[in-house]
């Protein structure tokens, strides 16, 4: 097969979708690869380091995706991009398969296109895991973002002029991104506690020696909380965890917020007046503000200050900040995928493989996710054209 790595053309993405070490898998496999030129730069990899490793480099970007049976990427490519894909070619990335006007695109032209987002939390599934793979990056570096904009130390320090106290942290959402905000802020000597709808995270806050916060429950409000990801829950639960959020943030010198439901619009867990009643020097990293922010004074890719002197960080893409170890780790991810595609009679894709089947959103000209059901009537003559999106 023919492997091929563009570089990413999106505002603020600095990773790239393989390393040397993935390259070099790849062609000891029998593959061919070819990055574009540059591809790898802010990531810190040199192009000799891809020609080092047995690819080829190529500066004719169109070119390249036309040559294509496998396209790796990070990001969704433009529309221009997708029209130089021949037909049957796989795509694989991080596809943002929610909403995604292109999905379309992808199915007329025959791509098969592969959305790690989507992958289930299985066992099977872990070392493709690209969420969790980034979401760990994006943790560690809201805790120093949060510290680079606090004006004061984290930790405790005993000194001849006096002792200062250590920084109080709150966590919002206990999965990767939040479980690694609280390793990292604890390493750093800051008090921690944190909060998630799912009671049963409760043990692994605890293991990393933060407290944890709960809001009571109602029986079904426990039924409806289970599960890997967090869900929408009714409006007096809500009312009851926000009230009691806001009283923990007003404690707290910093707040890292992470919840997110997949499609769907980001929970809201701090309002204005929640933030109003902060003290000034107090930080907010929120880390779902591509997705409309835990907190209701975000605004997506700027970090700004209040009236009453609280800094709000709602910076995008924090796994690209560090793009070196981001674009390692993900670049493994891809390449554990492609060892359920990739077998001696070249690219397989397997419909009965739950992982295949869960990521695979356009395939042999039609749009498996996001595509409006077929009407099981055939609509009448007059009416408008549907539009599948």
């Amino acid at each position: 097969m023919h492997i091929v790595i563009p570089a990413e053309r999106l505002a603020g993405e600095r990773r790239v979708a393989a390393t040397p070490d993935t390259v070099k898998k790849l062609v000891g496999a029998g593959h061919a690869v070819t990055v574009e030129r540059g591809a790898g730069i802010q990531a810190a990899i040199p192009d000799a380091a891809y020609a080092e490793a047995g690819a080829k480099l190529s500066e004719q970007r169109q070119a390249l995706l036309a040559q294509a049976d496998i396209a790796l990427t990070v990001r969704m490519p433009a529309a221009a991009d997708l029209e130089a894909l021949k037909p049957g070619a796989a795509l694989i990335g991080m596809l943002a398969p929610y909403g995604n006007p292109l999905l379309p695109e992808l199915a007329a032209r025959g791509i098969s296109a592969f959305a790690l987002e989507l992958l289930p939390r299985t066992t099977r599934a872990q070392s493709m895991d690209v969420l969790s793979s980034q979401n760990n990056i994006a943790g560690y570096k809201a805790v120093l973002l949060a510290a680079e904009y606090y004006p004061r130390f984290m930790p405790m320090l005993m000194t001849a002029a006096g002792t200062v106290k250590p920084a109080r942290l709150l966590v919002l959402g206990v999965g990767v991104a939040g479980l690694q905000a609280i390793a990292t802020a604890k390493r750093l000597g800051a008090v921690v506690e944190a909060y998630d709808v799912r009671p049963a995270t409760r043990e692994q806050v605890e293991s990393l020696g933060a407290k944890f916060i709960e809001v009571p429950m109602t029986d079904e409000e426990k039924a409806a909380s289970g599960g890997v990801y967090a869900r929408e829950m009714t409006a007096e639960f809500l009312a009851r965890q926000n009230a009691l959020l806001a009283k923990r943030a007003a404690a707290a010198d910093i707040v890292i917020t992470t919840a997110l439901i997949p499609g769907k619009p980001a929970p809201r867990l701090l309002d204005a007046a929640a933030v109003a009643a902060m003290r000034p020097g107090s930080v907010i990293v929120d880390l779902a503000a591509e997705a409309g922010g835990n907190c209701e004074l975000t605004r997506a890719g700027e970090a700004w200050q209040t009236d009453n002197g609280v800094h709000l960080v709602g910076l995008a893409n924090l796994p690209a900040l560090l793009a070196a170890d981001a674009s390692s780790l993900y670049a493994r991810n891809l390449l554990a995928f492609l060892g359920l595609l990739l077998g001696a009679e070249g690219l397989r894709i397997d419909l009965a493989d739950d992982l295949i089947a869960a990521t695979l959103l356009t395939h042999q000209g039609e749009q498996r996710f996001g595509a409006a059901p077929t009407p099981a009537v055939p609509a009448p003559a007059r009416q408008e054209p549907h539009h599948h999106g």
